[in-house]
């Protein structure tokens, strides 16, 4: 079993960057990250929604909150693994079509990666030597196709039951935020306490964000806040607007 000790070391690696030009961990947080993003921003919207026009009910906004979370979750989790499954399953049918234009007509092939390399600027030369090295080795000529020519790579898809658990347990986290409140309190009070929570917590997603597109925490933090408030502002006011035509 994974240590508290073993795990952060793992963490601090894996956001560790390699290079100037490296995402750190971007296979992790992206997904994480956006779940999350996702899941505040849609139950926010309808959390405000649903307290506009029930009156802030706390028992309406907590049952339509929950089933938000839930549905939402799922819907998230059965996405990214349909999405990521479904990139896998084209991954492998490349690679068994690649497999069998290898073996069938190898100096075809060998052509079509030379003139790849002579248009990034390569000499005939340099592109033949290249190609030479990387044809004299099955498994390396195999995994360079797919990668240069088809443009897909084993390494940067993921487990599709990974993405899944991951997005699902994002999206919670972000969607359960806006309900809490409404579990300690009622009326009024819930409802700017809700609001207070989630604009915190939409910040800090924002915030987050900023370490992957290297922007200041500030500025992505407060677009981010700004853009769920305002989503959250339009439910609100249709939700009033359904409550008065309703009521």
């Amino acid at each position: 079993m994974t240590t508290p000790r073993t795990f952060a070391a793992r963490i601090r690696e894996l956001m560790t960057p390699s290079g100037p030009h490296d995402t750190p961990g971007a296979s992790i947080v992206r997904p994480m990250v956006f779940g999350a993003s996702d899941g505040l921003v849609s139950n926010l919207a309808l959390v405000m929604g649903v307290g506009a026009a029930a009156g802030n009910d706390a028992k309406a906004v907590l049952i339509a909150g929950i089933a938000g979370l839930l549905a939402g979750a799922f819907s998230m989790a059965v996405g990214e693994y349909i999405s990521v499954r479904s990139q896998r399953e084209v991954l492998d049918y490349q690679v068994k079509l690649q497999e069998a234009q290898l073996r069938d007509d190898p100096e075809s092939e060998a052509e079509i990666l030379r003139v790849i390399y002579r248009t990034r600027g390569l000499s005939e030369a340099e592109a033949g030597l290249i190609v030479a090295r990387v044809m004299a080795d099955h498994g390396l000529a195999l995994e360079t196709f797919i990668r240069e020519e088809i443009g897909l790579s084993e390494a940067t898809m993921g487990s599709p039951m990974a993405a899944a658990l991951s997005s699902f347990t994002a999206f919670s986290l972000g969607a359960i935020v806006p309900v809490v409140p409404y579990v300690l309190a009622t009326g009024t009070l819930a409802f700017w306490a809700s609001l207070a929570v989630s604009t915190a917590a939409l910040f800090g997603v924002g915030a987050a964000v900023s370490f992957l597109t290297h922007r200041s925490p500030l500025f992505v933090g407060a677009r981010q806040a700004g853009l769920g408030l305002a989503a959250a502002g339009v439910t609100y006011g249709i939700g009033a607007l359904l409550g008065v035509a309703v009521g």
